[in-house]
């Protein structure tokens, strides 16, 4: 396993990483997923999104308790379940980080006087495949790549990506939205390898050139890929991994996804608090929650899907419900949930909500 060097001149030890839960500590929807490949979406660890196009090829995917010692106790694991050898011009198969760009203000990209980064990570395998590395500008629809070569001990890549100053008029914007994104490339078709791999500064993007040379992730269902350590910071040398506090690295991923309540984490291990509550008339119950970190955008809330999952006591009695809807009473520092379907009350009296079953879940995400 490669150590990683140190550098004297570096940003300072804290905040030097911009990748979040690069350890892979933090894993709010779940802890594995099976059937991967069908859709896209963030499935397991925090901040870690699958994109995938129109490969037969499947995976199930874990947070894995085999990262490498005194890095990370924990991993994203991927596994091929279904092999797919015949390789469509179209497919892919991508894990992502994807940035915000007033989060990159640092780097100075597309100017002059921007700097270099160090990206940083620690890959194994079942044995010496080939992958890549993109970054990606989506501002600017530029792009670099750099192959890798797993074995099946850890290994940490480093690659130093060359300051893009282009024509001094394509910065990262400084807003909320997607900016760069970090890709490892692990299966792709003619549209995405047919080139020559584009290594050695960001330049406007060819498809062709985005991943020429990897082997395919999907080529036997002997195949997995382990990933953790990953940082990014600015800079000629990768320095060593930045260990971050587990409430730091939730907190910033609550910035995206938050789960509001769960069945299952309350203090027995069953019912949960949603929160206090209020009947507006005699059937509209409504009930507003602060988030506990403030979100990228206002999110989109999902609730459970199943029947009578939710339970509001109020007045000696209670009502059973299946799930919420949204009010106009929206930020990204909080909502108002409601329900207006299940409700026979009277106008003024409170009470409190709870999960009920197993089913029972409610979340907001404002993933990019």
């Amino acid at each position: 396993m490669t150590k990683a060097r140190t550098n004297a001149t570096a940003t300072p030890a804290v905040g030097r990483n911009m990748v979040i839960n690069g350890a892979m500590n933090v894993a709010q929807r779940a802890t594995s997923l099976t059937g991967g490949g069908a859709a896209s979406g963030y499935f397991t660890c925090d901040r870690w999104k699958i994109e995938t196009g129109s490969s037969a090829g499947r995976f199930t995917m874990t947070q894995t308790a085999d990262g490498p010692n005194g890095i990370s106790a924990n991993c994203l694991k991927m596994d091929c379940t279904t092999a797919d050898t015949s390789i469509a011009a179209g497919e892919f198969l991508q894990i992502h980080q994807i940035f915000e760009g007033q989060n990159l203000q640092r780097i100075g990209k597309g100017v002059a006087g921007a700097k270099q980064i160090t990206v940083s990570f620690y890959v194994k395998a079942n044995a010496a495949l080939t992958f890549c590395l993109e970054m990606r500008d989506s501002d600017n629809t530029r792009q670099i790549s750099k192959l890798f070569t797993t074995t099946t001990d850890w290994v940490r890549h480093e690659f130093t990506i060359a300051a893009d100053e282009d024509d001094g008029s394509s910065p990262f914007a400084d807003d909320n939205a997607q900016s760069l994104k970090m890709t490892f490339w692990l299966h792709a078709g003619a549209t995405y390898t047919g080139g020559t791999l584009n290594t050695a500064t960001f330049a406007n993007q060819t498809n062709a050139n985005r991943a020429a040379g990897i082997d395919s992730f999907y080529s036997s269902t002997d195949n997995n890929f382990f990933l953790t350590g990953v940082q990014m910071e600015v800079g000629p040398v990768a320095t060593e991994f930045e260990q971050e506090d587990i409430s730091t690295t939730l907190a910033k991923c609550q910035r995206y996804f938050q789960i509001l309540a769960k069945h299952g984490l309350g203090s027995s291990g069953g019912n949960a608090m949603v929160g206090m509550a209020a009947m507006y008339n005699d059937t509209y119950l409504t009930c507003p929650l602060r988030f506990p970190v403030q979100m990228r955008t206002h999110g989109t809330l999902t609730s459970g899907s199943a029947t009578g999952i939710f339970r509001f006591y109020r007045n000696n009695s209670n009502d059973v419900f299946d799930d919420f809807s949204t009010s106009s009473a929206r930020t990204n520092y909080g909502i108002e949930v409601s329900n207006s379907t299940d409700m026979s009350g009277t106008a003024g009296h409170g009470g409190f909500i709870e999960t009920k079953d197993a089913a029972a879940v409610l979340t907001i995400d404002a993933e990019l």
